[in-house]
C-alpha cells in the first residue's frame, strides 16, 4: 500500500522505501517505524546523493581539497611510499579546516586558524606543524602540476604555503657521554637495552633499528661477520644503505640470533591467564620504537629527559670524530649521501669501516667537556 509519499510503501508493518531519484534507485526495507521516519530516513539518503552528484560534477580548481588528499593517498600507496601512515595523519587532522574547501580557495589564510590550534591548544612545536603544511604544499603542487580535467591542470598556479620559523625552536644534538650511557642503559627495560646500545653502536635510525630483519644481513667470510643491507624502500636516502657492525654491534646481533626467525630486535609481551586461569605465552613481536614509555620514564628516572632517541644517532657521529675517523668513512658509516657513494662495498672497504666503527667504542669521554666549550 502506497503511503502518502511516493516511493514509500507499506507492506504488512513494514515501510519499504523503492524510489527512483535522479537515475538512481533508492531501495530499503526500513522495518516497522513510522511514517515520519520513513521520509526522514529519504530526505537523508536524497542528500547523500545530491552530494555525490555535486562532487562528481566539480573539476579543477572546484574540487574539494579532500579529493585532492584522497587521491595524493592513492598514489603514494601505489608507489609504496614508506611514510605513508605518516602522511595519512596529517591527512586526518587537516581535513576538518581544509576538506571541503575547494582547492582554488585553499591558500595560506585558510590555515591560520589549522596552525594556531595545533599550537596553542594541541602544543605542537612548528617542526610538526609544518609536516602537515608540506603535505598541503605537496597536494597543492600536484595539482597545478600533475592531475589533469580534460587536459587542463586542476590548478592554474599552486599557492603560497609559508613555513613556520623552526630555528628558534630547533633543540641542539645531545651526544651523550660515556658517562651518562652509564646511567642511561641499565635504567630501560631489558628488550630495550639491546637496541639502544645497536644504534649507540651503529648510528642507525630508530625505524631502521627496529625493523632490522635477518633477511637483510649478508655474511663477510672474510671478516668472519655480516653486515646488513637496509633497502632503499626502508632507508630515509631511498637507497640501499650497508650498515657495517663494529665489535660491540656484531655481538649484540649474535646475542639476537635464533629469538625471532624475522626481526632481529624483538619482546614477548606479558603473559595473560585464560578463562580457566591458564598462562598464555605470547609470541615474541617487533620492537615498534625506542621512543616508547619505557624510553620516557627511563630517561627521566636518570635526569636525562633532554636527550632525544636521534640524539643515540649524534652520539655515535661524535664519537666517530673524537676517534679521528675521516669525513668520508663518517659519511658511509652514517649513511650521509655523498657524490660517488657506492651501494655496496668491497671487503676491503667493509673491512676499513668496521675498524673505522670501532674507533667510536674506543674513545676518551670527551663529550661532557666538548658541550662546555661550545656552550
Amino acid at each position: 500500500m502506497r503511503t502518502r509519499t511516493k516511493g514509500i510503501q507499506l507492506l504488512g508493518n513494514e515501510r519499504v522505501v523503492n524510489k527512483q531519484y535522479l537515475g538512481q534507485r533508492i531501495f530499503q526495507r526500513l522495518g516497522a517505524i513510522s511514517q515520519d521516519d520513513a521520509e526522514a530516513w529519504l530526505r537523508n539518503r536524497q542528500r547523500e546523493i545530491d552530494a555525490e552528484r555535486a562532487k562528481q560534477l566539480r573539476t579543477g580548481a572546484d574540487r574539494l581539497w579532500a579529493d585532492g588528499a584522497g587521491k595524493y593517498l592513492m598514489e603514494c600507496k601505489q608507489r609504496n611510499v614508506r611514510s605513508l601512515e605518516t602522511i595519512s595523519y596529517h591527512v586526518k587532522i587537516l581535513l576538518p579546516y581544509i576538506g571541503s574547501l575547494p582547492m582554488g580557495d585553499v591558500c595560506n589564510d585558510s590555515l591560520e586558524t589549522f596552525k594556531a590550534e595545533r599550537i596553542e591548544e594541541d602544543g605542537a612545536k612548528n617542526s610538526t606543524v609544518n609536516r602537515s603544511l608540506e603535505v598541503v604544499r605537496t597536494v597543492m603542487n600536484r595539482a597545478a602540476r600533475v592531475w589533469r580535467d580534460q587536459g587542463k591542470p586542476w590548478l592554474p598556479s599552486p599557492p603560497l604555503i609559508e613555513m613556520l620559523d623552526e630555528e628558534a625552536q630547533r633543540r641542539k644534538p645531545y651526544p651523550l657521554s660515556w658517562a651518562e650511557q652509564a646511567q642511561l642503559v641499565p635504567a630501560l627495560a631489558t628488550h630495550l637495552q639491546r637496541p639502544v646500545l645497536f644504534a649507540l653502536s651503529t648510528g642507525a635510525r630508530d625505524d631502521n633499528v627496529c625493523g632490522l630483519r635477518w633477511s637483510w644481513e649478508v655474511p663477510v667470510p672474510e671478516l668472519g661477520r655480516s653486515v646488513f643491507v637496509i633497502p632503499a624502500a626502508e632507508f630515509k636516502g631511498k637507497r640501499d644503505h650497508v650498515l657495517i657492525l663494529n665489535d660491540a654491534a656484531w655481538k649484540i646481533v649474535e646475542d639476537c640470533r635464533g629469538k625471532h626467525e624475522e626481526y632481529v630486535f624483538t619482546y614477548r609481551p606479558p603473559a595473560k591467564k585464560d578463562e580457566t586461569g591458564k598462562v598464555i605465552k605470547k609470541p615474541r613481536r617487533r620492537i615498534g620504537t625506542l621512543n616508547n614509555n619505557g624510553w620516557q620514564r627511563a630517561r627521566k628516572d636518570v635526569g636525562l629527559e633532554k636527550v632525544r632517541v636521534h640524539d643515540l644517532r649524534h652520539t655515535f657521529g661524535q664519537r666517530l670524530r673524537d676517534g679521528g675517523v675521516s669525513e668520508e668513512d663518517r659519511a658511509l658509516l652514517l649513511g650521509h649521501a655523498i657524490e660517488g657513494m657506492p651501494q655496496h662495498y668491497a671487503t676491503a672497504t667493509v673491512a676499513r669501516l668496521v675498524e673505522a666503527a670501532n674507533k667510536a667504542s674506543n674513545t676518551f669521554d670527551r663529550t661532557t667537556l666538548l658541550r662546555v666549550v661550545n656552550g
